[in-house]
């Protein structure tokens, strides 16, 4: 298992998912988002949840969705982990984990410092950070910079998004130091459809590093 561990995002096909486990993912990460390239079908959803289950961290990206569609996904797919990736706030946050007994994470696409500084107002379990590009949530393939997260005060644990690929699993695990590392396009040649040797090269950066 790598220092950090791994969340493979934006998971569409069960075959991907099963490498995933199979290289040492801490999770995967299906979205349900309609405007998201990556967004999954519920039936795909429920036959990865299935194959997966009690076998890695399953999670679902919602953005914007009402606590009721959050909860019925949750439940039909097994979801361990909600990650929240829209305006919800923080009292939101918190009757999600109560809905769905899952663990719950607030993710945030880091524009400067005045967005990090609001994530520490959630008390999920865990914090995301990520790229900014306009129009998108998540899966943008942009890095922000790092050295901002210097300054963070929360002890929530930090999961970085944002740009990643083989060739910067070094340098994230080295400047932000991170709890976990969160990859959807370092790893893809096409929005939702993962590379298996991207993704070797991704795994085997991260344990080089451990090494």
């Amino acid at each position: 298992m790598p220092t950090a561990r791994v969340k493979i995002c934006g998971v569409t096909r069960l075959a991907d998912a099963q490498l995933a486990v199979e290289l040492g993912a801490w999770a995967v990460g299906m979205v349900f988002y309609p405007a998201s390239p990556r967004c999954c079908t519920l039936t795909e959803a429920e036959t990865i949840g299935a194959a997966l289950r009690r076998r890695i961290e399953i999670a679902g990206v919602f953005v914007n969705a009402t606590l009721d569609e959050i909860a019925s996904v949750s439940e039909r797919v097994g979801l361990t982990l909600v990650q929240l990736h829209g305006e919800e706030g923080p009292a939101f946050c918190a009757e999600v984990a109560r809905r769905t007994g899952a663990r719950t994470i607030k993710a945030a696409s880091i524009r400067g410092l005045f967005t990090l500084r609001d994530l520490e107002r959630f008390h999920t379990d865990f914090h995301l950070v990520d790229g900014y590009a306009a129009g998108l949530r998540g899966g943008t393939g942009e890095r922000f910079d790092w050295s901002l997260l210097s300054t963070r005060r929360s002890k929530r644990p930090l999961i970085l998004g944002g740009g990643l690929d083989a060739e910067h699993v070094a340098a994230a695990l080295a400047t932000a130091r991170p709890f976990a590392l969160d990859v959807a396009s370092g790893v893809e040649i096409a929005p939702g459809i993962k590379d298996p040797q991207r993704m070797r090269a991704f795994f085997e950066a991260a344990e080089t590093v451990a090494a």
